[in-house]
């Protein structure tokens, strides 16, 4: 047997003649693919590009051999992106997908989608692809528009006004440079509702657009006096917003609603129709740290209301001050029907007292309310609140009730001094929204109190022209023997003959006019609370006509804020027949005004309740 060496199979010969074939194949469909490839070798270098690779940078194909694939599409560009390329290089990592936007030779950009998978071991390297997705990405720009801006005005909408307002707030925007501050005009149509109602909603629509437009001119003009443009958006219905980033101080945000203000009062022409409207706008410029957009909203949209409750057709800047009044009214509006049912409500009494003899002859129930979180507080902080919401029903009751109580326990304490009546105050919605005649009756059955005990005190405006129910209620309760006053006169528009029509026995004379007898001679009025305005001798000569005319009406007078006992003087002169004030006594818990009744009945004539 020779020692000569065997040729190949044939076996082994067509085994080479697929692979020839099958890589024949291969380079050919690699080579005409519309889709851009090139083959990455480990090291990241462009081994062999396809023609859709090299039409994609204006190179042939084999023009881009040896070159750094992430160099050429932008993989480079951000870390992630790069430890994830470099993680499929290694092979431990089988895929990745991301987009990159490419530039061309010609200066065009185009968005692609980049693939890096990795090929069979024994070839080694990566298979890179690139597909063109600008037509996708631009119709996905379209929508994004469109859902960003507002069809009607094309100004950005509410949602990217936020997107942007938020962006501006976050720590990294102002971190770098800039003033670190932030300002917002926030502005509504004054009667814009009206338009649509009466014009229709293509005229509102074009009338919206309009503002749009100059609002746009605003934001240029003023991104032409300082850097940076504020961003005009349109918030929903006839609102918009004009945020300004970086501002410089409220200077910056007045000199821009402004010009806004004027902008709009400009009349429109709306196809030969001249129009003319206004706005309010409310202002908020402060620092962006430690700012939230909810908070500066909810600040303009408070200015914004301090704009219109102030008259319109104007711009208001936002006040810490006020606004923080505004929370504690909604605290208080918010816990107020609460705080009766907890019985955190109690009544203080202050006399009043015959001017003639000094006697006390009843007393006015004053109600405080006992707040757990801002102490105690006088009616001038809750009793508008109550009548807005209706509780003053509620509360108006109760008062009635422990103030009629508590005048018939004096009265079986105290069987030897003449029975005091009690004054209590009546909101004009407890006549309306209550049948305040059959709770009087209940409250007088139910404490045994005499009606001639009980007198009521319905504020001048309340009384003067009563008609329908409000008058029958006043004269149903006269009828039953219960005294009417009328709390604060001379501060209103009084029809003087429509008073003696009324079932009225008692006038008020407001404190003003008392505070007015206090002329310079008047040296024990110094240290009183309530000296603050000026001494006006002509206010005796009012008030001596108006008590003059009472008394022909067949009514008493009840002078309020007798502080000095010269002013006691002038008013029993001129025939006051009350007086009420801190001449006699402050407010004080029931339990005091035993101890009063006896001191007065003794001649006594100091202050009670100082202490």
């Amino acid at each position: 047997m020779s020692g000569t060496s065997e040729g190949p199979t044939p076996a082994a010969d067509l085994d080479r003649s697929a692979v020839t074939e099958s890589d024949t194949i291969y380079r050919s469909v690699f080579t005409a693919a519309a889709l851009a490839m090139a083959v990455v070798d480990r090291a990241g270098l462009v081994v062999r590009a396809n023609d859709g690779f090299g039409a994609l940078f204006g190179r042939a194909p084999e023009a881009l051999a040896g070159r750094v694939a992430a160099d050429l599409i932008g993989l480079a560009s951000d870390v992630r992106t790069w430890q994830a390329y470099c993680e499929v290089l290694g092979g431990r990592e089988s895929r990745l997908r991301c987009t990159r936007r490419i530039k061309q030779p010609g200066g065009q950009f185009v968005w692609a989608q980049i693939t890096v998978t990795p090929l069979p071991a024994q070839a080694g390297g990566v298979l890179l692809s690139v597909t063109d997705i600008s037509a996708s990405q631009e119709l996905q720009a379209r929508l994004r528009h469109s859902q960003l801006h507002d069809p009607v005005t094309r100004l950005p909408n509410r949602t990217l006004f936020f997107e942007r307002l938020t962006t501006a707030l976050e720590a990294d925007s102002y971190d770098d440079g800039g003033t670190g501050r932030i300002g917002l005009c926030y502005l509504d149509l004054d009667g814009f509702k009206a338009v649509n109602d009466t014009l229709g909603h293509r005229v509102g629509d074009r009338l919206l657009a309009a503002v749009a437009e100059r609002l746009g001119r605003c934001a240029e003009e003023a991104g032409r006096a300082r850097p940076g443009t504020p961003l005009v958006a349109r918030i929903g219905d006839d609102e918009f917003a004009l945020l300004v980033e970086d501002s410089t101080g409220t200077e910056q945000l007045a000199d821009l609603a402004e010009s806004v203000l004027k902008a709009i009062q400009a009349p429109f022409d709306l196809d030969g129709r001249r129009m003319s409207v206004s706005a309010s706008i409310g202002v908020v410029e402060r620092r962006a740290a430690g700012t939230t957009p909810t908070a500066l909203m909810q600040a303009a949209d408070t200015t914004l209301y301090w704009a219109k409750a102030d008259g319109m057709d104007r711009w208001t800047l936002f006040d810490p001050e006020r606004n923080a009044h505004r929370m504690t009214r909604q605290a208080l509006a918010s816990t107020l029907r609460p705080a009766v049912e907890r019985g955190e409500f109690a009544l203080e009494y202050q006399p009043l007292v015959g001017m003639a003899d000094g006697r006390v002859h009843g007393v006015e129930a004053l109600v405080r309310w006992h707040h757990p979180e801002f102490g105690v507080l006088p009616p001038n902080r809750f009793i508008q609140l109550a009548e807005e919401d209706g509780t003053i029903v509620q509360l108006g009751r109760w008062v009635l009730r422990t103030a009629c109580r508590q005048a018939r326990a004096w009265q079986l304490e105290h069987p030897e001094l003449p029975p005091l009546f009690v004054s209590v105050n009546v909101a004009v919605r407890q006549v309306w929204d209550s049948d305040l005649v059959a709770d009087v009756a209940e409250t007088l059955a139910e404490t045994g109190l005499a009606p001639r005990l009980l007198q009521l005190e319905l504020t001048e405006s309340a009384v003067m022209g009563s008609a329908g129910r409000p008058l029958e209620a006043l004269q149903a309760l006269s009828d039953m023997g219960v005294g009417i006053a009328i709390d604060d006169f001379g501060t209103g528009y009084s029809n003087l003959a429509y008073l003696s029509r009324l079932p009225v026995s008692v006038l008020k004379l407001d404190g003003a006019f008392v505070r007015g007898f206090q002329y310079e001679g008047d040296g024990e009025a110094a240290g009183t609370a309530q000296t603050a305005e000026a001494p006006n001798p002509a206010d005796e000569v009012v008030v001596e006509a108006m008590i003059q005319l009472a008394h022909r009406l067949g009514l008493t007078v009840t002078a309020e804020c007798v502080e000095t006992s010269a002013q006691a003087a002038r008013l029993l002169r001129i025939g006051c027949d009350t007086g009420q004030g801190w001449l006699y006594s402050r407010p004080v818990p029931p339990d005091r005004i035993p101890e009063l009744l006896l001191q007065r009945a003794r001649g006594g004539d100091q202050v009670v309740g100082n202490s």
